[in-house]
Order: C-alpha cells, then sequence, then structure tokens
C-alpha cells in the first residue's frame, strides 16, 4: 500500500482556522495539499486524477478541502486517527447511508479501493465526499453564528424534522467515540447521584481528564451548576423517545438553494457527532448553536437578550413543528434541556485540548466557559427570557392538546 502523509509545513499554504473566538488562528494540523491528495486518491480509483484544490476548511479540530477531480469537486477531509478511527468514522457514514435511503440528502460518501468508507494511514483517518448540492452561504460563518434571516431558519428547521423522521427505524447502538463527541448519556438518568457516577465513569475512560480535573473540585461545580437544571429535566426523561440525531445542525454545516430562489436547504453535512441522542436533545443543541450569539456575549453591556434571536427561535420551531410535532413532554423538556444540553461535547473537547493539543488555556476554557459557564448564563436575565420563552411554548401547546 502507498503511505499517505501530509507534507511538510514548509510545504503548505498560508490556511487560517477558527479560533476559540472571535480571531482567526494558525491552525493545528497541517493542511491538506495536492500532492497529499494526489497519493490519498490513489485509492479511490472512481475519483480520477485531481488537478486543484480551491479551497481549505477553517473548522479547527480536523483539515479539510474542496479539490477539483477528472471525476469533479470532491470534499476531502483528514482527521487525526486519535479523534476518529476508520470504524468510528464509519459509524457516521452507515447512518448517512440509511438517511439517504429514506429520502434524505445528504454527501456522498465514496468507498475507498478497499471498500470501505474510511481510509487510514498512519495516524490519519481520511474521508473522501462529492461535493453536495447547493450552495455554501455560510461557509465562514463561526460556531455560535445566527441565521441571516428568519426565512434560513425556518427552512432548517423543516429539515431537521425531514431528518429525524428519516432517522426512525435506525437502531444502531450509541458510539463508543471518546474526544469531540456529543451524546445523551451523563443526563439521561432521573437520580442526581447518578448523574456524577456517570461522569466520574466517563472521566475514567479518558486519561486525560483524569489528569486536568484532579485539580478541579469537578464534583461541588456540578452539583452547585449543573445538577439545579437537572431536577426540572428529570421528570420529563420517560418521555424522550431514543432517536439517532445530527448533533451539531448549525448553518454552517447545511447547504442551501441558490439566492433568487424559495429558501431551503439542498444537502446535510458534517455527521461528526452524529449519535443515539434524542429529538429534543437535537433542537436544543440546534437552538444552542444558532440562536445565542456566544462569542458576542463578554463583549455586551448591560442587557444581552438582544444577542439571543428569539425570531429566528420561533422561526426554526414553528416549521420543525409543522412537520413533525412536538408533544407535550417533549416541548416542556426542551426549556429543560437547553441548559444542560453541550456538558458533554464540553467534556470531550476539554480532554481534546488537555490531552492531544496540551492547551492549558483552551483546557480553562473548555471547563471554566463551556462546561460550566454556559449553563450558569442561563441564570441571567437574558438566559432566562429565553428559557422563559420557551416555557410559554410548551405551555400553549399544554393548553391546546388539553381543549
Amino acid at each position: 500500500m502507498k503511505e499517505v502523509k501530509p507534507d511538510t509545513a514548509t510545504d503548505l499554504p498560508a490556511v487560517q482556522s477558527h479560533g476559540m473566538g472571535l480571531e482567526a488562528v494558525q491552525p493545528s494540523w497541517p493542511s491538506l495539499t495536492l500532492d497529499e491528495v494526489a497519493r490519498l486518491l490513489d485509492h479511490y480509483p472512481q475519483a480520477g486524477a485531481v488537478t486543484h484544490i480551491g479551497w481549505h476548511s477553517p473548522r479547527p479540530f480536523s483539515s479539510a478541502c474542496v479539490a477539483d477531480t477528472e471525476s469533479g469537486p470532491l470534499f476531502i477531509k483528514r482527521l487525526l486517527r486519535e479523534i476518529r478511527t476508520p470504524d468510528e468514522l464509519m459509524d457516521e457514514h452507515r447512518f448517512m447511508a440509511h438517511l439517504r435511503r429514506h429520502g434524505l440528502v445528504v454527501g456522498e460518501v465514496l468507498n475507498a479501493s478497499d471498500g470501505r468508507t474510511a481510509f487510514a494511514d498512519g495516524s490519519w483517518t481520511y474521508e473522501v465526499q462529492r461535493l453536495g448540492q447547493g450552495v455554501d452561504r455560510y461557509r465562514d460563518a463561526t460556531s455560535w453564528t445566527p441565521f441571516l434571516n428568519c426565512e434560513d431558519a425556518a427552512a432548517a428547521g423543516r429539515e431537521l424534522a425531514a431528518l429525524h423522521l428519516a432517522a426512525r427505524g435506525y437502531d444502531a447502538p450509541a458510539r463508543s467515540t471518546k474526544l469531540l463527541a456529543s451524546g445523551f448519556t451523563l443526563l439521561n438518568t432521573e437520580q442526581p447521584q447518578a448523574v456524577l457516577s456517570r461522569i466520574q465513569a466517563y472521566i475514567q475512560k479518558r486519561p486525560a481528564l483524569t489528569t486536568y480535573l484532579a485539580q478541579r473540585d469537578w464534583r461541588q461545580d456540578v452539583t452547585r451548576v449543573l445538577l439545579p437544571f437537572h431536577a426540572s429535566l428529570s421528570p420529563l426523561l420517560y418521555g424522550l423517545t431514543p432517536l439517532w440525531t445530527h448533533n451539531d445542525w448549525h448553518a454552517s454545516n447545511l447547504l442551501w438553494q441558490a439566492d433568487g430562489e424559495p429558501t431551503a436547504v439542498k444537502t446535510v453535512l458534517d455527521f461528526g457527532l452524529a449519535d443515539r441522542t434524542c429529538a429534543v436533545y437535537d433542537l436544543a443543541n440546534a437552538i444552542e448553536r444558532n440562536v445565542i450569539e456566544w462569542l458576542a456575549l463578554p463583549l455586551a453591556d448591560g442587557d444581552q437578550r438582544h444577542l439571543v434571536h428569539i425570531d429566528q427561535l420561533d422561526a426554526l420551531l414553528d416549521a420543525y413543528e409543522a412537520t413533525a410535532p412536538l408533544s407535550a413532554l417533549e416541548a416542556a423538556a426542551l426549556p429543560a434541556l437547553l441548559p444542560l444540553v453541550h456538558i458533554e461535547f464540553a467534556l470531550s473537547e476539554l480532554a481534546y485540548f488537555h490531552g492531544v493539543l496540551h492547551s492549558a488555556e483552551n483546557a480553562a476554557l473548555a471547563y471554566d466557559t463551556y462546561f460550566l459557564g454556559h449553563a450558569a448564563w442561563f441564570n441571567s436575565d437574558a438566559g432566562q427570557y429565553l428559557l422563559d420563552h420557551l416555557r410559554g411554548r410548551a405551555a400553549r401547546k399544554t393548553h391546546q392538546q388539553e381543549l
């Protein structure tokens, strides 16, 4: 087998990455180059020769590009094998294949010459996809930035509902990924003590977390910040049906209908965080990623409610429910779950920053801001404004269903 290796740093184009704030930074991983892509595509004979790399993704946790080839443009992504093994990557590919069979338009993943949809070489895992249909209008948007308008929010809500309907019947077990993973395993218990026990077990499976959290009183922090929110969620857990979901529903992970045509999502991208959770978990993720301008909150003086896009929230949820209506219990669970939906990813991100990147600054950010700070914000006036709005929607639904 011909070995595929990233080219040396001196050969790399000048590519910048999204940082953890508003400023672009130097990427953590070497960018894909023409020579590397050419060697990789030797294992994808249907792709043909590569002729040009036209774009490099600014996303921070992997290296990706769009490459022009004899068979058309391809999206190529390279991950550290420590983040995703080929088998772990193929978990998401199998889910994508199920969705495609049930009518959802998702990226087409190519098979390597050995028949697998993920290719491993040394420290790296690769995937190759046909470029999806639609316009990448949010290509440069960072995480936690809002939709451009309510029409886009509504289109995203309709497509998320379509994904949830298409996902029904897909019964694969929850994933076992340990880094950069989003799941619903820590909170899905009625007992607060069980939440602490599950977090302890989660930490013990990740040596980097064990090392980092030895210097933090995480049990006290979880008890103080997170468990009060869990007390509101726990009585509602019995009504949340398990479902494989996307878990990273941001506008930048969608391709869109061209300008001048009716607003619609054309292709759904990036199933890197897909896992077995539930529909409400995925909706809460969509709200957390698109409706709250987290990166602008520290810069805002006084009232922060203008950084919570209630109009887009309503557009997203109204369009979602026009296709897949929530039960009264699910509607009540949404504001209960929203302050907590991020915590599993935040812990896995902390393990990545501390154990892989060895970044003390980003590890502290993951713990103080992402793991605890995002939840604590929901106790603020702006956070309560958002939760009260969702509670009001849930109360109206309960009233309507009682009539």
